[in-house]
C-alpha cells in the first residue's frame, strides 16, 4: 500500500485544515518545496498536493508553490483543486504533474473525466469527497445528492487511474479514517481507491492495509504532528 504524505495550499503555505473549514486552519511550513523534499528524504514514492484556495475558487491559484515542489521533487506528485478543464489539465501535467484529480467536475461534468482520462491514460483520479456518504463539492462547500458508490461505479468504463476518497468529518481530526466506509467502496468498484482523512496512526494505516482492498493512503496532520513517523510508516507498509 502507497502512502501518500499530503501537502494541502492555502495562501503559499503549507496548511492543514480542520473538517475542510478555511477557517480553521493551521499553517505547518510557509516553504512547501522544502516540506516535500523533506517527505521525499524519508523514503516517500508519491506526493499528494491540493491547491486548497482553487478548489474554492474554481481554477488554479497556489501554481507557483506547485511548480515549485515539483522542481525540487523527482516523486511523482498528484494535485487537486481547481482543476476543471482540459487546458488546465494539459498544463499541470505538461509541466511535470504526474496525475490530476477531479473532484467537483466529477459531479458537475463527468464527460470531461472520460475526455481527460482518455487523452491522458492513468494521469486521471477521481476525487470523491463525501460527508455522511453523499458527495461534496466546491472545497467540500457544498454537499450533492449524489451517492458516493453511485458516483464511483459512473466512471468504472472511463480509465480513470484512481478514486481518492475522503471522508470530510473525519479529515485533519486526528479521529482514524472510516476503513468500512472505504473499503466498502474499493470492493464496489474495479478502480484503485486511495484512502484520505483522518488517518492519524500507525495502526490506522495498518488496518487500511489489512482490508487488502485500498491500494494507498493519504496522511498530512499526522505526518506534521509526529503522530507518524514516516520512515517508519513506509517500513511497515512494504513489509
Amino acid at each position: 500500500m502507497i502512502l501518500y504524505p499530503a501537502i494541502d495550499l492555502k495562501d503559499g503555505n503549507a496548511v492543514r485544515l480542520v473538517h475542510g473549514d478555511m477557517d480553521r486552519s493551521t499553517v505547518f511550513n510557509d516553504d512547501p518545496a522544502a516540506q516535500a523534499l523533506e517527505f521525499v528524504n524519508a523514503g516517500c514514492t508519491w506526493l499528494h498536493l491540493v491547491d486548497l484556495n482553487g478548489a474554492f475558487a474554481g481554477t488554479p491559484v497556489n501554481a507557483a508553490p506547485v511548480e515549485a515542489i515539483l522542481k525540487a521533487c523527482k516523486v511523482p506528485a498528484q494535485l487537486g483543486g481547481g482543476i476543471r478543464d482540459m487546458a488546465t489539465i494539459e498544463r499541470w501535467l505538461d509541466k511535470g504533474l504526474a496525475r490530476v484529480i477531479l473532484g467537483t467536475v466529477a459531479v458537475e461534468n463527468p464527460d470531461l473525466v472520460r475526455e481527460a482520462a482518455r487523452a491522458f491514460p492513468n494521469q486521471v483520479a477521481v476525487g470523491i469527497d463525501a460527508r455522511n456518504g453523499k458527495v461534496a463539492t466546491k472545497g467540500w462547500a457544498t454537499e450533492t445528492d449524489v451517492m458516493v458508490t453511485d458516483l464511483a461505479k459512473s466512471f468504472e468504463d472511463a480509465g480513470v487511474a484512481a478514486i481518492i476518497y475522503t471522508d470530510i468529518l473525519r479529515d485533519g481530526a486526528m479521529g482514524g479514517p472510516n476503513i468500512d466506509a472505504t473499503a466498502a467502496l474499493a470492493r464496489a468498484v474495479s478502480i484503485p481507491v486511495i484512502a484520505s482523512g483522518g488517518v492519524s496512526s500507525l495502526a490506522d494505516l495498518t488496518a487500511l492495509k489489512a482490508t487488502n482492498v485500498i491500494e494507498g493512503a493519504i496522511s498530512g496532520r499526522a505526518l506534521y504532528d509526529g503522530a507518524i513517523d514516516l520512515k517508519q510508516a513506509l517500513a511497515a507498509l512494504q513489509d
